[in-house]
């Protein structure tokens, strides 16, 4: 698979441990175990496939390219899933 593709994935389990961390932090009782086993899931498959994408694409690249993804994708489901605040200066920093 292209390792490109596989950083890819990899962002998008980023994006995925942080929003089930998120929603870990509102739950209880056995739904606490659901986002967390969902959260420990997400966060093994991002760094297994951020450690084979960067067999082929350069670490450095690798991490900016990851850490982009996770960040967009984390402010987006923020304001859409957790109803955060998605003011000027927010969306401004955000997209600049």
């Amino acid at each position: 698979m292209n390792a490109w593709i596989i950083l890819g994935f990899a962002g998008i389990f980023e994006v995925a441990f942080t929003t089930c961390l998120g929603k870990a932090k509102f739950a209880d009782g056995i739904y606490w175990y659901y986002w967390m086993a969902g959260f420990l899931f997400s966060l093994i498959m991002s760094m297994l496939l951020l450690t084979k994408a960067i067999e082929t694409i350069p670490i450095g690249t690798a991490y900016a390219v990851w850490t982009g993804i996770g960040a967009v994708g984390s402010v987006i489901l923020g304001i859409v899933i957790f109803n955060e605040p998605a003011g000027i200066w927010r969306l401004f920093l955000f997209l600049h």
